[in-house]
C-alpha cells in the first residue's frame, strides 16, 4: 500500500515561501504530484514528477514560483513555493499514481488517474 504523507504547511505573508514535503513509500515507478483545493474552486493540479525520470509538470499559475523536487534516498518529494500570494491559499494534497495516463505521463489534468492521496496540509497566505 502507498500512503502519501504530507508535512510543511502553515501560514505565511504574501511574498513569503514555504516548503511542503511528501513521503511516499516505494515511489520508484510512480508519478507523485501536488494538488490543491481552494474553496469554491475545487481541486486542481499544481505540480507533478515522474520519479524514474524526474520529468516535471507545472500548472500555469505556479510556473516560475513553485518547484517540485525529489530525494529518492528518503522517498520524499518536495514542493518549494516562493513568492506566495493569497490566491495560493488552500489545502495541499500529495498524490501518487501507478496508473496509465492517456496522453501526458503524470498529467495534472487526469485527476482520476491519481489513486493514492494524502490527508492534505493547509497553506494560508495573508496579504
Amino acid at each position: 500500500q502507498v500512503h502519501p504523507v504530507e508535512s510543511g504547511g502553515g501560514s505565511v505573508q504574501a511574498g513569503g515561501s514555504l516548503r511542503l514535503s511528501c513521503s511516499v513509500s516505494d515511489s520508484r515507478q510512480m508519478c507523485v504530484g501536488w494538488f490543491r483545493e481552494i474553496p469554491g474552486k475545487g481541486r486542481a493540479g499544481v505540480a507533478s514528477t515522474y520519479i524514474r525520470s524526474s520529468t516535471t509538470h507545472y500548472a500555469d499559475p505556479v510556473k516560475g514560483r513553485f518547484t517540485i523536487s525529489q530525494d529518492n534516498s528518503k522517498n520524499t518529494v518536495y514542493l518549494e513555493m516562493n513568492n506566495l500570494t493569497p490566491e495560493d491559499t488552500g489545502t495541499y494534497y500529495c498524490a501518487a499514481s501507478d496508473r496509465t495516463f492517456s496522453y501526458v505521463w503524470c498529467s495534472l489534468e487526469e485527476i482520476d488517474q491519481w489513486n493514492y492521496w494524502g490527508q492534505g496540509t493547509q497553506v494560508t497566505v495573508s496579504s
